[in-house]
């Protein structure tokens, strides 16, 4: 993938600007209002704790939890040594946001890159209100775009995906750096194609860091051997939660006739008899088999997964995920 890193918040299109400024600021309240009132209690980003990663050994001191004995170190000094944990609330978040072409698509009340984005905004809101910091690799499609919309022939291969376009927002603490993170994925323009979402995934375990939080925001359209194993490398040290986002129009179609459509991600043209009951029954059939795969893979993979729909009410059913998320960890009944 071609990598990019943003220099800052440097201005954008007049058109743009504006425009993407609305929108944050409408999104952040809306997302703050309702987090904060039906989430009730602050916690250290979305895993609630003492602590996950080892630190360093101290002495024992009185009222220390035995569990904590660093039974190494005692027995090589001859003193009782407990051994320190590093607090939740500095553990870094890291966001992989996939903003290919199927993303820019949408028949409910949002298109699937607003709820993207929207779910990053929610998930960079809960990160950094503890105090965290938050980073993100944004991918989106090649550079080069896939030829003009063409009609569709079985003879014809769909042209093979170029390499993507990413960016990387370093992992900083603080609400303005994390508007200036929303703002980079705001802007990130969606390019015709597909971006490698394996690849993607992989970037977050580059460098390697300490154990933290891997949010991974995807349609997952792309086939599972292409992103599963990247997946199940960054479960082994991070707490990964996967967000799909999906469009009622992918599930099912609709009874309207032939219907033209064209894949954003190849640019072939279709046209779909809609009428064909039997059509309808197949392609319903294929697309819950499709959702079955993605949530089997995600779920062989040790990831928490979230489903968001563009005809719902995302945000709360985020809540309900969160708040379910951790009254599970509190009780020890976590995957």
């Amino acid at each position: 993938m071609t990598e990019s890193t943003p220099t800052g918040s440097g201005p954008s299109t007049p058109a743009v600007a504006p425009r993407t400024e609305a929108v944050l600021s409408r999104l952040q309240l809306m997302v703050t209002r309702k987090l904060d009132g039906l989430l009730q209690g602050d916690y250290a980003g979305l895993l609630p704790g003492p602590g996950s990663e080892a630190g360093e050994s101290r002495e024992y001191r009185p009222g220390d939890d035995v569990r904590r004995m660093d039974w190494p170190v005692t027995a090589r000094t001859t003193t009782a040594h407990v051994r320190r944990t590093v607090a939740d609330r500095e553990l870094e978040t890291w966001l992989a946001v996939d903003l290919s072409a199927s993303l820019d698509f949408g028949t409910g009340q949002w298109l699937k890159r607003d709820v993207a984005i929207a779910a990053a905004a929610a998930m960079t809101h809960l990160t950094v209100r503890g105090g965290n910091r938050i980073g993100a690799v944004i991918g989106t499609g090649p550079a080069t775009p896939p030829a003009p919309a063409r009609r569709w022939r079985r003879s014809t291969p769909p042209p093979e995906p170029g390499p993507g376009v990413t960016v990387r927002v370093p992992a900083r603490s603080g609400r303005k750096e994390a508007q200036g993170l929303l703002r980079a994925l705001a802007r990130t323009p969606v390019r015709p194609g597909r971006s490698d979402l394996g690849a993607l995934v992989d970037m977050l375990n580059r460098p390697p860091r300490r154990r933290g939080v891997a949010v991974v925001i995807s349609d997952f359209l792309a086939p599972p051997q292409e992103w599963s194993r990247p997946v199940r490398k960054l479960r082994v040290r991070h707490d990964v939660l996967a967000i799909e986002v999906v469009d009622p129009r992918e599930l099912e179609l609709p009874d309207v006739g032939v219907l033209p459509v064209v894949d954003a991600e190849t640019g072939q043209l279709h046209e779909v008899q809609t009428a064909d009951p039997g059509l309808r029954r197949r392609y319903a059939e294929a697309a819950a088999a499709q959702r079955t795969a993605i949530a089997r893979e995600l779920r062989g993979a040790g990831a928490a997964h979230l489903r968001l729909r563009t005809d719902t009410d995302w945000l709360l059913d985020m809540v309900r995920f969160v708040a379910a998320q951790r009254h599970a960890r509190t009780r020890g009944t976590t995957r």
